[in-house]
């Protein structure tokens, strides 16, 4: 797996899992706009990871269309696994799709910020995009003060949680309970026959989504500006106690059987069984893997999702990611169109539609109602603002998450230690 493809793709992997479990390019743009009354025909790329991600796409086209008479989206699904390197190359070239799914953030071979900086994407001019972009996600679409992409959705980065197999089992945990309570009630799971979390350790993917998932509280929670003062090198990973904290937890986590046995060597196979066979109360997973395994299931198990606790006297944030997005060609024959479809998926009207397919949360959420069920025990959180948004989007290069959650591995099987694998994080960083 290409490090370029971190933030979608290294965090996707879980999408394979509900079909395992049973349960749980035509039309470019041109180069150049056209004179005159512009083209009322664009294209929309994307690479969908499955039939339910391909159905979300097409519809927020199909609903554009629907609201605007006389105007066409063609929808390109491209080739998931060389999505992001295709979708590059053809940017560059000059022949991108008019609109395409792209990363916000930087560090990717499909990142926004880049190609906006070299003028390869389309500024958005429209002040309902500005006015529906969430503070949080700004930084992530925004250069030289332009936004260049809108967010899909937001997802948080955490736990999916069967918490009515955990409570049929005398296990408790919710969006409040610390690390320290959740590894006390490791040995009740145990003793039942299952473990609290399952965890694919061979997978750097899975490693670092629970090693970001902790430092979302003991790092970025007190020092929201960590990313920005790593850059200036005013901080660096071996020297900030809560980079120290969030490993060493995971370390806890092992030792006290919070993980399936054989948990170092695992692959993702062992969460799609895992948690078929009911012998996993929760994995480490992107919170649209709910909403997917529970259609795959057929309504046959409720899953909710949850922050990874903090230690105890540390206060938990929830990590939450709007970096999955759509931009458009600064090629495009039909800027304004373009921007018009753009300004349509980051409207409130938008966001609930790709939500409810996809099991993401709006990103402009003004009340409860437009939370799926699974987001109910973290609702408090939201509207309090205890969030985060997620770290790697804003870290210089992808190597850095991966050697994390490899670092990760090596720290369980006592091949590297914590001090090691943060110095190596700051080599990365460069």
């Amino acid at each position: 797996m290409k490090h370029t493809r971190r933030s979608r793709t290294a965090r996707l992997a879980w999408l394979a899992i509900p079909a395992a479990t049973g349960l749980l390019l035509a039309g470019c743009s041109s180069s150049g706009n056209s004179s005159g009354a512009e083209p009322q025909t664009i294209t929309f790329a994307y690479g969908a990871t499955n039939d339910q991600d391909k159905a979300a796409y097409d519809s927020l086209a199909k609903s554009f269309e629907a609201a605007n008479k006389s105007v066409t989206v063609t929808t390109q699904n491209l080739p998931v696994q060389s999505y992001p390197t295709t979708i590059a190359t053809r940017v560059q070239g000059g022949n991108a799709p008019d609109t395409f799914y792209a990363e916000g953030g930087t560090g990717q071979s499909n990142s926004i910020l880049p190609w906006a900086k070299s003028g390869l994407v389309l500024p958005l001019d429209d002040p309902s995009i500005a006015s529906n972009l969430p503070d949080s996600a700004k930084s992530l679409y925004t250069y030289n003060g332009k936004i260049y992409g809108v967010p899909l959705g937001t997802q948080l980065n955490g736990v999916i949680y069967n918490d009515e197999l955990a409570q049929s089992i005398g296990v408790k945990i919710d969006a409040t309970t610390s690390l320290d309570d959740i590894i006390a009630q490791c040995g009740t799971a145990r003793a039942a026959g299952k473990t609290v979390f399952g965890l694919a350790g061979s997978t750097y993917q899975n490693n670092g989504i629970l090693a970001v998932a902790l430092a979302t509280s003991t790092v970025y929670g007190p020092n929201k500006n960590w990313n920005a003062d790593r850059a200036k090198n005013k901080v660096t990973f071996a020297g900030t106690k809560g980079w120290t904290t969030a490993l060493e937890s995971i370390k806890k986590l092992y030792d006290a059987g919070c993980f399936q046995d054989g948990a170092t060597s695992a692959g993702f196979d062992a969460l799609t069984n895992g948690a078929s066979s009911g012998k996993i109360l929760g994995f480490f997973a992107p919170s649209a893997a709910a909403q997917q395994i529970m259609q795959a299931a057929g309504g046959h198990v409720k899953l909710i999702a949850l922050p990874v606790g903090a230690p105890q006297g540390t206060k938990t944030y929830l990590s939450l990611s709007a970096d999955q997005g759509v931009t458009a060609s600064a090629k495009t024959k039909s800027p304004k169109l373009a921007t018009k479809f753009l300004s349509y998926i980051v409207s409130e009207k938008g966001q609930e539609e790709y939500s409810k397919q996809v099991g993401t949360i709006p990103v402009n959420v003004s009340n409860d109602s437009s939370l799926l069920p699974q987001y109910a025990g973290i609702k408090d959180e939201i509207a309090k603002n205890d969030t985060r948004g997620y770290a790697p989007t804003e870290w210089p290069n992808a190597k850095v998450y991966t050697d994390l959650g490899n670092g990760v591995q090596g720290i369980l099987t006592g091949q590297m230690t914590v001090k090691q694998v943060l110095q190596q994080l700051d080599t990365d960083w460069g």
